[in-house]
Formats: structure tokens, sequence, C-alpha cells
């Protein structure tokens, strides 16, 4: 009995008490406002509604799940009015009220899907437009500005102001757009792309309530929580190379190459003399950045010039002017398994890793990364091979 109960239940991911709480207090004050503001705009006596029942499912949508392709401003100002023009219209057009009603509803849903403005409670609209009752039929097409454009604005506003004073993104800008893209070798690293999500999503060919951008987030987030997982939870402390030779910004650029060839290493922190990181020196920096010939390292002209115009003075051939800036370091307690985006999106193979007081703590290599991770995905393997032993 209780499997047969479950199959009813949808699987809705959880929410917090205090996200449920906030919900109900954001449609508390969205209805209300709506109402108190709609009275004194129309006042008490008017002859059509105050508030349209509708309203109650749209602050759901907007409030309860506010980063929802449904709960959009173009969703309920487009589908809200797009449905009431089309209420009224099937009400004046039919004689008979219910075929007048399944038109409205059906013309509104093709419409609002064709207009990208599609919102659930619209539906509801276009059933009011034509079954409100005289008062509402009386109005004709007034209906669709008092009171269903008033009502709509007003609680609108109110769910722009709410949502983001209690920490909710609202709108949901990248729903309108493509977030930047990673280039094309970037995106194969990361393991999937923006585009390869909305192909999904064309192939499945429904309307789902979660915005391609969203979900996207979702799916990373995902991969990086199983990361995390297979990795133990191991920090950027756990992995690091440390006492890391660094050089200064003067550090002339010849001694900095010896330093990289004595220690066998691939990269240089730059730190200033409070040991704070503020820049890198890597093998690409002295090969890109530097022309060499028998008198040993000397910067391009282009680069001279580029130099003496940032710094305002002629070039010292020194690490300064050729390292790489502005650095990506991370925290001796950031976990491992943020490190994989980081490295896949910047192209980075090495990090500083700075401690407390953003002094350099040490470096983390990508081959480091990889041992971590293919050490917990073994350890993770371990156990699951012994209970295939047991259970055979």
């Amino acid at each position: 009995m209780l499997s047969l109960v479950k199959r009813f239940v949808p699987a809705i991911g959880p929410v917090s008490p205090a996200e449920q709480l906030r919900a109900a207090v954001g449609a508390l004050i969205g209805i209300f406002l709506t109402g108190a503001i709609t009275r004194l705009a129309l006042g008490g006596g008017a002859s059509v509604p105050l508030l349209i029942a509708p309203m109650g499912a749209s602050a759901v949508l907007l409030f309860a799940v506010p980063s929802s392709p449904l709960a959009q401003p173009w969703s309920i100002l487009g589908g809200n009015l797009v449905a009431s023009l089309v209420g009224v219209t099937a009400a004046a057009w039919i004689p008979s009220p219910f075929l007048a009603a399944a038109v409205g509803v059906s013309a509104a849903i093709g419409l609002m899907l064709a207009l990208r403005c599609v919102h659930p409670p619209s539906g509801a609209v276009a059933l009011t437009a034509v079954l409100g009752g005289p008062s509402v039929t009386a109005v004709g097409y007034g209906f669709v500005l008092w009171p269903v454009a008033v009502n709509s604005l007003v609680l609108l506003a109110v769910a722009l102001a709410y949502n983001n004073l209690t920490g909710r993104r609202y709108p949901l800008v990248a729903a309108t757009g493509r977030p930047p893209q990673a280039a094309p070798e970037e995106s194969r690293r990361v393991g999937f792309s923006h585009d390869d999500v909305v192909a999904v999503l064309r192939d499945y060919d429904q309307v789902i309530d979660v915005d391609p951008t969203e979900l996207e987030d979702l799916l990373q987030r995902a991969q990086i929580h199983a990361l995390d997982r297979r990795s133990g939870g191991l920090t950027c402390a756990d992995i690091m190379t440390r006492n890391v030779m660094a050089v200064s910004p003067g550090t002339p650029i010849l001694d900095a190459l010896e330093l990289l060839r004595s220690g066998r290493i691939k990269v240089l922190p730059v730190t200033n003399d409070k040991a704070q990181v503020v820049g890198v020196l890597t093998q690409t920096d002295l090969l890109d950045k530097v022309e060499w010939d028998h008198k040993g390292p000397r910067l391009g002209l282009g680069r001279r010039v580029r130099q003496a115009l940032n710094a305002g003075r002629a070039p010292d051939g020194v690490v300064e002017e050729i390292m790489s800036t502005p650095v990506h370091a991370v925290t001796a307690q950031t976990r491992v398994a943020a490190l994989v985006p980081l490295m896949s999106q910047s192209g980075l193979h090495h990090i500083p890793v700075l401690d407390a007081n953003g002094q350099l703590a040490g470096v983390v290599s990508q081959a480091d990364l990889i041992a971590a991770l293919i050490e917990g995905r073994n350890e993770e393997a371990a156990p699951a091979a012994g209970r295939a032993a047991q259970a055979s």
C-alpha cells in the first residue's frame, strides 16, 4: 500500500524549513499588498473583483520557485495578458460558455508556448474571463487592465523586491540568454557544454520546469559533489607541495631560469616582501615573452614599449615584466574537487595555495590533483569489490 502511495508523490528536491517559511511569508506579503494596492487604485465599490483567484497560483510560482522559467516576469505578464485577451474574445464571440471556456484555455496555451511566456495560472485567467460572471462580462476588454494587468504588475513588483532581499536572485537573468562559453577544447575537458544540455532538452521535446542554464549548473555541481565524495573530502592542504621556491618581482629573468632548471620545476610563484603572491612565472612566460640570444634574455620591442608605458620606466629584464597576472589562487582549505573545473576552464597546470593570512603556503599541480582523485576512486572501488566477492 505504501509503495502505491509513493507513486503519486512527486520527487521534489529537498527544501529546508527556512526556505519553506521564506516562500510562505513571501506569498502572504505579495497577495496582501496586491489586494490592498488594487483596492486603493479602484476603490471599494469597483464593479470587478479586486483580486482574481489565479493570483494565488502565480504567488506559488513567484515565491516558492522563483528560478522556474514559468515564474519569470515575461511569463506572468505575457501569460496573463494573452490569456485574458483570449478569454474575453472567446466569451464575446462564442455563445456557449463551456465551449468558450475550452477554446479560451486552449488558445491561451498555444499562444503562450509560441510567445515563450508559459505561466500555468494564466489558464485560470482565461477561464475567469469566460466564467467570471456578469461583473467580468460587463467590462469586456477592460478586464485585461483591471484587475489582470494591475494584479500581475503589483504581484511581480513584490516578488522582485522580496526574493532579492531574501537571497533569491530574481528574475533569472541567465534564462534570457546563454552564459559565456569556454573555448571548445575547454568544454571538452569539463565533460559537457551548454550546447549539449540544450540538445538533450530538444530531443526530450517537452516543457520542463527548469531553465537550461540552471540545469547545467546543477549537473556541474553534482559532478563536483561526486568528485568530492570520491576524494574523501581532501583539501589542498592534504595534497599540495610545500616549501615551494618563490622569487621576488625584482629577480632577474636569468636567475629565475636557473632556479627552474636547478629545481626541475615548471612554475615559480612571485611574492612580495609580505609573502603574498603577486604573480607566477612559468616556462611558457620564458618562451613566449622573452627573446633569447648569445647575450642572454631580453624583451622584444613590443613588450618593452608596453612595459615602459605601463610602468613609466624602461624595462630592467626582471620577473615582474613577464610574470603572469592576475593570479588564480586557492586556500589551503579549498576542497580538491573544486580544483577540477578551475583548472579545466582556465587551462592552468599549477595553482598557488594560500594560508589563513593570505601568504604562500604551497602549490597544487595537475599531477597532484589527478593522483588524489585516482587514489580516491581506488579506495571507493575496494569495498565494492569486497562486497561483490562476498556475494559470490
